[in-house]
């Protein structure tokens, strides 16, 4: 994975980083975790600028997460929590997963959009419930581009630090980057097992 993840960025450039951090986004079968630091990496290796690289992985970033937004704002939470009835087990979620989402976004909300965006798992969910709570757009987008700039950052520059051992690196990436997506797959697949609607 570390080299198809490499192999995408030198093809494409900025659009392959773009769009790897929109699928992160979207569905994160690859994380951010993995594809940032490697874009360090060839901006270490002078291949890339780091400024334009930070500004592709933070546009794809803020296009993925945004798409949520809107899933959750057209839907509403009653026409989701119909689906979670009807599709609870594909989905893995269920109704009352939906109102505990809302809920603790009403409690925490532009904080919950912000550090969400640095968390795994979190920055790819956080949006909905925004999107269901009608939160203003504007606002939404100014948090959501805040945190995922400094997370952006954070991983671009630990990418460009580690880049002279990063063949020392990268063996220990790239099974790590495949257990994470094997365990995503394996939790996915346990879930939709065990699933009980509640």
């Amino acid at each position: 994975m570390f080299e198809w993840v490499v192999s995408v960025i030198e093809a494409w450039g900025y659009p392959g980083v773009f769009l790897l951090m929109l699928a992160e986004n979207l569905f994160p079968p690859i994380p951010s975790e993995v594809i940032m630091p490697l874009a360090g990496f060839l901006v270490g290796e002078g291949e890339m600028n780091l400024a334009l690289t930070i500004l592709a992985g933070t546009a794809g970033s803020v296009a993925g997460t945004s798409a949520w937004y809107f899933v959750g704002r057209l839907f509403g939470a009653e026409r989701l929590k119909r689906w979670a009835a009807r599709w609870g087990r594909v989905l893995t979620m269920s109704p009352s997963d939906i109102d505990g989402a809302v809920g603790w976004f009403d409690r925490h909300g532009g904080a919950a959009v912000f550090f969400g965006r640095m968390l795994p798992a979190i920055r790819t969910l956080i949006s909905v419930p925004a999107g269901i709570a009608r939160m203003n757009f504007g606002r939404f987008l100014i948090l959501t581009i805040a945190g995922s700039v400094i997370w952006t950052v954070l991983l671009t520059v630990a990418g460009l630090i580690l880049q002279e051992r990063f063949e020392l690196v990268s063996g220990f990436i790239d099974p790590v980057s495949k257990t994470i997506v094997f365990a995503v797959i394996a939790i996915y697949l346990y879930r939709v097992i065990t699933w009980k609607p509640h």
